[in-house]
């Protein structure tokens, strides 16, 4: 499934409105105060990756979590979950989007062949990691995306490179992500180390799942008149009120 371009669903900027705060405020535990009005909607969302990339570290950044100084192998599975609020370009609707974030250790992977069926299954996006310092993780995110999807996936596929903030000792080009890009139709989103921006890096990402997820749920409802924010109960997706 070829990735949805920028603001065609959602609001692509609303992050950064007044109008937003309230919604923002309420990340850890998103209970609607009466005044506002929010659906919550669920999904499941694997990351994938070379050992080292920073799997666990882009979960943290996502999750709000502290960023680990020394990296470790992740010897199992881990699950994170992150909520984080958008607004629908059509109806002007605010959805929150509940991601549970599931991290499995490459070698835990290799050793156990369930873990890989347990990501993988009724999994609803892939995030594809990479290392900005590290050009063999970015020539294996083919063999992933072959390895782990297959074209006829309803699954929503996203690229990410890590360390970006260590531009300086970076061993992937841009020509590489630009051809890598229109080979793959797959957006490559760039994130660092540095937390000072706030949600500035990743809201794109965050952004970008939630637009392509939910046009990807307007695409199961069998029709592109049947918009699920008109109609949920006609979707298979979990509407938490």
């Amino acid at each position: 499934m070829e990735a949805v371009p920028p603001g065609s669903v959602i609001v692509a900027d609303w992050h950064r409105s007044p109008e937003s705060r309230e919604f923002f405020s309420l990340l850890e535990a998103p209970v609607m105060p009466p005044h506002l009005k929010a659906d919550i909607v669920r999904y499941k969302v694997f990351i994938s990756g070379k050992s080292g990339v920073g799997k666990t570290a882009l979960a943290a950044r996502l999750t709000g979590h502290h960023i680990p100084n020394m990296h470790y192998e992740t010897t199992g599975m881990e699950t994170s979950l992150v909520f984080w609020p958008v607004k629908l370009k059509e109806s002007g609707r605010v959805l929150f989007f509940h991601y549970q974030l599931w991290d499995c250790g490459e070698n835990a992977m290799r050793r156990f062949d369930h873990m890989l069926t347990s990501c993988k299954e009724q999994v609803d996006a892939i995030l594809f990691l990479f290392s900005f310092t590290d050009h063999g993780s970015f020539e294996d995110i083919s063999n992933q995306m072959s390895r782990i999807t297959d074209p006829s996936d309803r699954v929503v596929r996203l690229v990410v490179g890590t360390k970006f903030d260590l531009f300086m000792h970076t061993d992937v080009t841009e020509s590489e992500i630009t051809r890598f890009q229109k080979v793959w139709g797959v957006p490559v989103f760039r994130v660092g180390g540095d937390v000072s921006g706030g949600f500035g890096e990743i809201a794109p990402l965050l952004n970008a799942l939630a637009e392509n997820l939910w046009h990807q749920d307007c695409i199961n409802a069998s029709s592109a008149s049947l918009l699920p924010q008109s109609q949920p109960e006609d979707t298979n997706r979990e509407v938490i009120v």
